[in-house]
C-alpha cells in the first residue's frame, strides 16, 4: 500500500440490483440481480480488496432493467453478508424526505458498525418521476432541492432540536435518537454540470462523474477544488468505469466490440434521448451525457470513456493516470460480476498498489 493508506486510490462496483446487468446490449451477461447472487457478490468484492459498493435506485422499468430491487433494503442486505465493505444506499429526493432518510441510515448504520453510506441522485428520469406521481422540477432546482436535502440530513445527525427554514424542507424542534455511529455516514453525489459541481464544493463528501479521460476528469477536479477551498470544504472524487481486463489488448478490445455490436438500438437511444435531455437541461449545457456518442450511452454512465479496457498492466496504469487526475476512487462496472470482480482483485488492485508505492518511493527521493 502507498506510505499513507488515505492515498490509496479506492475501488467500488455497481451493485447490480436491478436486472439488465450494465450495458444496453444483448451480449451474454453472467450477472444476476437476485439477492443470493449479490450477497455473494459482496463478499467476492470484500475479500478482492473492494472499499464500497454502491447500490442503485430506481422505480420503474426501461432500458433493459425491468426489474429492480429497492436500494436502502438492499444495501443493508449486503452490509449483513459482509464484515469491511462498505455499501452506498441510492436516495432520490422527492420520494424520500430527508427524516425519513435520516432515521433508515441512522438505525443501519447502528446495526451495521457505521459502514452505510448515502448517493443522493438528484434526478435524470423524468418518467420515472411522472410515474410515481413526483413532481419533476428543472435542472438547477433539482440540485437546490438536493442541497437542503444534505444540509437538512446532516443537521438531523448532529444536532439535538433541529430547526430548518428552506425552500424544499422545513423542521421544527427536530431531535432524532439514536443518531448514527461516527464518522458520520458519507455522503456522495453525482453530476457534470454546474450545479453539481457548485454543488458538491458545498456540502456532499464524494463527488461521482461519469467515465471521461484523464485530462477531462482532472478540468472537473481543479474547478471542484478550487471552488470547495473558497467554502473552507473538502470533497474527494469517484470516476465512473467499465473494466474489461483479459490476457490480452486484443481480446479485451474484442469484448468491447462485441458489446456494442450486440447493443439494443431502440433502448440506447431510448435512453440517450432521456438522459441527454436531463444533462442538456442544465444552463451551460453540461450535465452527464450531454455530449455522449452513441457508442458511450451502450454503457449508462459513460464507463467505455475512461477506457479501463486491456491487460491487467494497461488497465492498473489507467487507474494511475485517472489518479494523476484528481481521482480518489473508481466506480466500476462488469460484464460478469462475480468472476471479473474477483478476477480485477487478484490481477489489477496489486498493480496498481505496486504503482503507487514506486509514485510514493520517488516522491520521497526527490525531497
Amino acid at each position: 500500500m502507498p506510505q499513507n493508506d488515505r492515498d490509496a486510490v479506492k475501488f467500488a462496483y455497481w451493485v447490480p440490483n436491478v436486472s439488465g446487468g450494465l450495458v444496453i446490449s444483448n451480449i451474454e451477461q453472467r450477472t444476476n440481480h437476485s439477492a443470493e447472487y449479490n450477497r455473494k457478490l459482496a463478499q467476492i468484492a470484500e475479500n478482492a480488496g473492494f472499499d464500497y459498493a454502491l447500490s442503485q435506485i430506481r422505480f420503474t422499468a426501461g432500458y433493459g432493467a425491468d426489474e429492480q430491487h429497492e436500494s436502502v433494503s438492499f444495501s443493508h442486505d449486503l452490509l449483513a453478508a459482509t464484515k469491511t465493505l462498505k455499501v452506498i444506499a441510492a436516495i432520490l429526493p422527492g420520494p424520500w424526505n430527508p427524516a425519513l432518510a435520516a432515521k433508515q441510515l441512522a438505525t443501519i448504520s447502528y446495526l451495521t458498525d457505521g459502514r452505510v453510506a448515502i448517493n443522493l441522485v438528484s434526478g435524470w428520469f423524468r418518467g420515472e418521476f411522472h410515474a410515481i406521481g413526483e413532481h419533476w422540477l428543472d435542472h438547477d432546482e433539482r440540485y437546490r432541492r438536493s442541497e437542503e436535502f444534505i444540509r437538512a440530513l446532516r443537521g438531523i445527525w448532529t444536532e439535538d432540536s433541529f430547526t430548518f427554514r428552506g425552500d424544499f424542507y422545513r423542521f421544527n424542534q427536530y431531535s432524532l435518537k439514536p443518531k448514527p455511529l461516527k464518522p458520520l455516514p458519507e455522503i456522495f453525489q453525482g453530476g457534470s454540470s454546474r450545479a453539481a459541481r457548485d454543488m458538491a464544493s458545498r456540502v456532499s463528501d464524494w463527488y461521482f462523474t461519469n467515465g471521461n479521460t484523464p485530462a477531462e476528469i482532472a478540468k472537473q477536479v481543479d474547478d471542484i477544488q478550487a471552488k470547495a477551498k473558497a467554502n473552507n470544504h473538502s470533497v474527494k472524487v469517484g470516476v465512473n468505469a467499465f473494466a474489461i481486463v483479459r490476457e490480452t489488448e486484443e481480446e479485451a478490445k474484442a469484448v468491447l466490440a462485441e458489446i456494442i455490436a450486440k447493443a439494443n438500438p431502440e433502448a440506447v437511444n431510448a435512453f440517450g434521448h432521456e438522459v441527454k435531455n436531463a444533462g442538456k437541461a442544465s444552463p451551460e449545457g453540461e450535465g452527464n451525457w450531454a455530449k455522449s456518442s452513441f457508442d458511450d450511452l451502450v454503457q449508462y454512465n459513460d464507463g467505455f470513456r475512461s477506457n479501463l479496457i486491456g491487460t491487467p498492466q494497461q488497465v492498473a496504469e489507467r487507474i494511475v493516470d485517472l489518479k494523476r487526475a484528481g481521482a480518489d476512487l473508481i466506480l466500476l462496472g462488469f460484464l460478469h460480476f462475480q468472476e471479473e470482480v474477483e478476477y480485477f482483485g487478484k490481477h489489477v488492485i496489486p498493480l496498481v498498489r505496486e504503482l503507487e508505492n514506486a509514485e510514493a518511493a520517488a516522491a520521497l527521493a526527490a525531497e
